[in-house]
């Protein structure tokens, strides 16, 4: 396995690891089922909970990625943001739609939705981050 490659699992395992212990919290003991009031944005409890635990990971995921995983990549930090931003909110879209579908529309629990979903997340972002956003 490349090394590069290792990296990548490990730290993304960690912020997947984060994330969901962020999902699972929020969904289990904050949000309790209940729709969630944003100012004129009302939100399920399990699509609160995903853009909680979204915002963490972006922050976490950008400097695993720039600072451990990807360190050859040549391009400015602020490009390398802008990318990860660009690849991170298209997950976050997939990640949503997902979760709609696994919720709302075939009845799987909340958590294993989430499970699911970052599954077929994790196997896109590799891609993005390794050809779009960290690219050499």
């Amino acid at each position: 396995m490349p090394l590069q490659t290792f990296r990548y699992a490990a730290c993304g395992g960690a912020n997947m690891v984060l994330g969901l212990t962020i999902y699972y919290v929020l969904i289990n003991y904050v949000f309790d089922g209940e729709t969630v009031n944003f100012y004129d944005i009302i939100l399920k409890s399990h699509n609160a909970a995903l853009f909680v635990a979204f915002c963490f990971n972006f922050v976490f995921g950008f400097i695993l990625n720039k600072y451990v995983v990807f360190t050859t990549s040549l391009l400015r930090g602020r490009i390398q943001l802008f990318r990860y931003f660009l690849s991170f909110f298209s997950n976050l879209i997939i990640n949503y739609y997902l979760l709609m579908l696994f919720i709302e529309v075939w009845h799987i629990h909340k958590f294993g939705s989430q499970l699911m979903a970052t599954t077929i997340i994790v196997a896109i972002s590799f891609v993005t981050q390794k050809y779009f956003t960290f690219k050499h």
